[in-house]
């Protein structure tokens, strides 16, 4: 046990690659599956775009479910379809290229970014996708 405290990077140590590598990773990943998306309707059945495992599952709608179509929606302009596929994940979606945007910001600076979030904020959001969970698969 103590050998393996000790061979735990510190928090001095920094990995290999550049701080925007990661960030920009992200970037390319993201608008390859957004020219993707592009093309394929995915209010269609018969594309290659993956089923939601959780759905697949249970049969429940979880809190992401709407995603695809959202990003699809909002793509091509129907803002109001969008906000009908997914209402939370259209709302927390600022959110996350906020954070996103200040990482690869500081990425860019040289700067490695880690978001601190508080454990009562964590504890916040997580009530918020089992209570969106719970409210979608009973109405």
């Amino acid at each position: 046990m103590a050998d393996a405290a000790r061979s735990a990077p510190s928090e001095g140590r920094r990995p290999p690659w550049h701080p925007a590598a990661a960030p920009l990773a992200v970037l390319v990943a993201g608008a390859a599956g957004a020219g993707y998306l592009w093309f394929t309707d995915p209010h269609e059945s018969g594309h290659l775009l993956p089923r939601c495992p959780f759905r697949y599952v249970t049969g429940l709608l979880c809190p992401a479910c709407g995603g695809t179509r959202m990003t699809y929606d909002l793509m091509h302009g129907h803002f109001a379809a969008a906000w009908l596929d997914n209402r939370a994940l259209l709302l927390a979606a600022p959110f996350a290229l906020a954070l996103w945007g200040r990482w690869t910001v500081e990425g860019l600076r040289g700067r490695f970014y880690r978001p601190r979030v508080a454990p009562w904020v964590q504890a916040l959001i997580l009530g918020a996708a089992v209570a969106w969970t719970v409210a979608r698969n009973l109405v």
